[in-house]
């Protein structure tokens, strides 16, 4: 290894005086630290004339709370299915137990984690090899993708939230998952410890995850008796049923389950039209596997656009929702903050260099609801986001995103196969090219 260079005296002394040279740095200092960056960096003309007006607009309801969880991609996707529930119900306001979906999630994950780390150890891997410890440091976050939620609802349904609310776990969840993970560890080790005895160990802490959840989520309901009033005013009563039942009743007209996650991943030697998938990552053994297919950027675009035009549904997507990002007005532009201007930095990195040097992944779900085009009936000007953040920031929850935003930041979308042409449809009936469980197209949205 070549010897690091020290940053010594002289060399300080040289960056203090260029730093005090310029009379553009000292401004920069007065003004940061007494506003914070982004207050200094954030671009006035951008941010006036990014309007919030679209020429199709799908309407959600009243904007939900994930609060401290990274239940995102099951509050996204289940907010796409409460349009289909309230549709279906005629009822104006209606909204999914996340807490019901998380803890068949968590407990799906408990179960997937112990039987692939069992399956690795047989095999051989050690301990300390990249690929156990990036499992070992992953396991039981709350993140998730749009498949892995379906396999979630198709195998456990879902109730609505009032039958199974929101506990303090739920919506905080960092002590729960360090217990859950304190206890995977602790098998994990018990395991290489005694290779024999892995079956026994699986059935134990399969145990405990299950005692740990309904501590700390409660019990979920097998089944429950279903009654609404509707927007008119007419009383409908369902009876006993079960959350499989309240699903395929009620959302399944929709056929969410089938749909397919397209990907932007713009990495030259990942060709588009080609399926892509993840080693290692799942929720559900025996569900359906986490699976893309890599796309343009702009192929994904007309399907939104379409979806939203034809179909006035809500679009499950995932992005990477932090880089200039003005939360409390709720607004995404790629030029809505100027901070290489403050810091005299050329921040040039395009989206697939972000990607390969991990500037930038998919880490934040949400659902498009609106989209504004342009006269020629094609190109698409901005775009309505319905985020899971409560309704007390941006315009009641919702956001507003610039076209070219998406383009940089968004690299994920679930939609119908009706949509794929031939050459797509026949690509997602081949084997998927698998990246590595670490790979950047692998993470979780949160």
């Amino acid at each position: 290894m070549a010897e690091i260079t020290p940053l010594n005296n002289d060399a300080l002394a040289s960056l203090d005086a260029s730093f005090e040279a310029s009379e553009h740095n000292r401004m920069a200092m007065n003004a940061v630290t007494a506003a914070g960056i982004d207050k200094v960096a954030r671009n006035y003309d951008r941010a006036r004339l990014l309007q919030r007006r679209f020429s199709t607009i799908v309407d959600n309801g009243t904007a939900t709370h994930q609060d401290r969880s990274g239940r995102c991609w099951l509050f996204s996707s289940l907010n796409v299915a409460r349009f289909v529930a309230k549709k279906n119900m005629g009822l104006k306001e209606f909204e999914f137990s996340q807490n019901y979906a998380m803890y068949f999630d968590k407990l799906e994950r408990v179960n997937y984690f112990l039987n692939d780390m069992a399956a690795l150890i047989e095999a051989g891997e050690p301990a300390d090899s990249r690929l156990v410890q990036h499992l070992l440091h992953d396991v039981m976050g709350d993140g998730g993708q749009w498949t892995m939620a379906m396999n979630v609802y198709k195998k456990y349904g879902a109730v609505p939230k009032d039958l199974f609310p929101e506990t303090e776990s739920s919506k905080n969840t960092g002590e729960m998952n360090t217990h859950l993970r304190r206890m995977l560890h602790t098998a994990v080790a018990h395991m290489y410890a005694d290779p024999a005895s892995i079956e026994s160990v699986i059935d134990s802490a399969t145990a405990a995850g299950h005692r740990i959840l309904t501590i700390h989520l409660g019990e979920p309901p097998k089944s429950f008796d279903w009654e609404w009033t509707d927007q008119d005013g007419e009383f409908h009563r369902d009876g006993e049923i079960t959350p499989v039942e309240f699903w395929n009743k009620y959302v399944g007209s929709a056929d969410l389950e089938s749909y397919v996650c397209l990907v932007d991943d713009p990495r030259q030697e990942h060709a588009k039209g080609r399926k892509i998938g993840i080693e290692h990552l799942g929720n559900v053994a025996g569900g359906d596997p986490t699976e893309y297919l890599n796309v343009p950027n702009q192929f994904m675009k007309d399907c939104v656009r379409r979806i939203l035009e034809e179909q006035g549904i809500p679009v499950w997507f995932g992005a990477d929702c932090h880089p200039m990002m003005d939360r409390e007005n709720g607004a995404w532009a790629t030029d809505l903050f100027e901070y290489g201007r403050v810091y005299d930095v050329d921040f040039d990195l395009d989206k697939e260099a972000r990607v390969r040097y991990a500037d930038s992944a998919m880490n934040h779900a949400m659902a498009f609801v609106g989209v504004d085009v342009a006269d020629d009936g094609r190109t698409t000007r901005r775009w309505r986001v319905e985020n899971s953040w409560g309704a007390k920031i941006a315009d009641k929850g919702y956001f507003t995103m610039s076209d070219d935003w998406f383009t940089e930041y968004v690299y994920e979308v679930a939609v119908p196969k009706a949509l794929l042409p031939d050459e797509y449809l026949k690509a997602l009936e081949g084997p998927a090219q698998m990246l590595p469980a670490w790979d950047p197209m692998g993470a979780l949205a949160q």
